[in-house]
């Protein structure tokens, strides 16, 4: 199934790129869906080239049935993102897949930050698959809306953090 959202935050590219990498950002994301924020490390500075690696627990309880039957009343997600450097205008792109411990879900995208003056157009699209023979296209249709709920969910406290922690 294809995911794509996209949303614009009022705020340049590079502080943008400074929330959606602030393990208390994270941590606010994390807890807000009712999760836990299990282990977040970033290698490098956001102002260059960097990879981050996010775990989490989150809830299945807003989960279609077929979610829950495979993993049960909580889920592990580890969240794989590899950021380019900025663009002369910090427009960069975030390369992320997100595997689901117990789950035939493999979720793969391409985050894109447009800078456009004092706001950024934030992109995302990507695939969600699963490899579980004759149930796996219904199982990746389920996810589908879940992820793509979390990812407006995400842009949200974005703007909120921006316009509180600024």
């Amino acid at each position: 199934m294809a995911l794509a959202a996209s949303t614009t935050l009022s705020a340049p590219a590079q502080n943008v790129t400074d929330v959606f990498t602030n393990a208390d950002f994270v941590k606010h994301v994390s807890e807000t869906v009712g999760g836990e924020l299990i282990s977040f490390t970033i290698s490098g500075p956001t102002t260059a080239a960097f990879t981050t690696q996010t775990v989490r627990t989150l809830p299945t309880t807003g989960m279609p049935d077929i979610v829950k039957k495979f993993v049960g009343a909580t889920l592990t997600v580890t969240q794989d993102e590899s950021w380019s450097a900025p663009a002369a205008d910090g427009s960069r792109t975030n390369a992320l897949t997100l595997t689901v411990a117990k789950a035939p879900v493999d979720i793969s995208a391409v985050q894109k930050l447009s800078a456009d003056g004092a706001s950024t157009l934030v992109e995302l699209t990507g695939e969600v698959t699963s490899g579980v023979p004759f149930l796996g296209a219904k199982i990746a249709s389920a996810a589908e809306p879940v992820i793509g709920r979390a990812l407006n969910l995400q842009a949200t406290l974005a703007q909120e953090w921006l316009n509180t922690h600024a």
